[in-house]
């Protein structure tokens, strides 16, 4: 089984991180344009993140907040981003790391995008076990999935799927190999 040393999933997620990051930056500088808001939903548990102490009790493991009216003094840096907003008519000081963000959405465009956790060391373990599976069977890192946007199901699970043609020995009953050139031009 070939190794995947580029690991196109932490680049992929790394840039859509980026792009979040871009987008907070503009808001920081313009404000929301029309009807635009945002939900940012996050791990709390995650290194570096900084709330109250009485908002850690009330959100133990995942907190969303909406960037919508009342927010203020929103600062963003190259890892994270930092917002004044109120709860329960209490303002608090938010200190969110982008790598902390699980999924972030727009509903006024109907945009949304979920995060998974990925790690290196927790990766190459995983890559370990698999190398040491029979080749015939059907091959699925435990890595994360990959964050979507409205993704058609096929074309998400295209960058998965084994290059065995389908019945091949491992494939479960009625399970369809989809293969990149189906969705290219030609």
């Amino acid at each position: 089984m070939p190794v995947d040393h580029i690991r196109y999933d932490i680049l992929v997620q790394q840039a859509l991180r980026g792009m979040v990051r871009s987008l907070l930056t503009d808001i920081a500088k313009k404000g929301l344009p029309g009807d635009h808001h945002f939900f940012v939903t996050f791990d709390t548990t995650a290194e570096a993140v900084r709330l109250s102490d009485r908002l850690r009790e009330q959100y133990p493991e995942e907190m969303t907040v909406v960037l919508q009216h009342q927010f203020w003094d929103l600062k963003v840096t190259d890892d994270a981003f930092e917002v004044g907003l109120s709860f329960g008519g209490v303002p608090e000081r938010l200190f969110v790391p982008l790598d902390a963000i699980t999924k972030f959405a727009d509903p006024a465009a109907q945009f949304a995008l979920q995060f998974e956790t990925l790690t290196e060391d927790a990766d190459e373990a995983d890559a370990e076990t698999e190398a040491g599976k029979q080749e015939t069977a059907k091959a699925r890192p435990a890595r994360a999935k990959s964050p979507r946007a409205d993704v058609p199901a096929a074309a998400a699970e295209a960058g998965s799927a084994s290059d065995k043609p389908q019945g091949a020995s491992g494939d479960k009953p009625g399970a369809e190999v989809v293969r990149l050139d189906r969705f290219r031009k030609k």
